[in-house]
């Protein structure tokens, strides 16, 4: 499995999101600036994001990017599956019908399986915490749903 470079911005654009927005929505360009994604590129991140119902915008000077859900609903699965569809083991395929062929391909599925419950068993809240943990804005306020 590889994670494409639009999954890991995007993950870091909801994470960004999430923890900046008890503050109110969040700009575009603060969420660039603060997680070094190219502003034009995380545009269409924001587009893909919006299309799977994970993010939603408000235009105007109070306007920006919120989550749809609360942080604690909303499963690290559902945005890198929004963002490159699913989860999958990149593995070559056997040729024919070798029972060692047929027996790692199934290998192959299962791990897959396990890497797509991984991910929907992590919550963006869980991120947040864990950016709490690791000190990431200690300048700032932790957010107020979770104090």
């Amino acid at each position: 499995m590889r994670l494409q470079a639009k999954t890991r911005y995007g993950v870091r654009a909801v994470f960004d999101i999430a923890f900046h927005q008890p503050e109110g929505p969040v700009q575009a360009k603060d969420v660039a600036q603060r997680e070094e994604i190219p502003l034009r590129y995380l545009e269409q991140i924001f587009q893909d994001l919006k299309r799977a119902g994970i993010v939603e915008s408000r235009r105007g000077p109070r306007g920006g990017y919120t989550l749809r859900r609360a942080p604690d609903e909303l499963r690290l699965g559902e945005v890198v599956r929004a963002l490159q569809g699913s989860v999958e083991i990149d593995v070559e395929q056997p040729t024919g019908s070798s029972p060692g062929g047929r027996v790692t391909a199934s290998l192959w599925r299962e791990l897959g399986e396990h890497v797509g419950a991984w991910f929907d068993g992590v919550t963006i809240g869980d991120l947040v915490r864990r950016g709490i943990e690791l000190g990431v804005g200690a300048k700032l306020q932790p957010p107020m749903y979770f104090i």
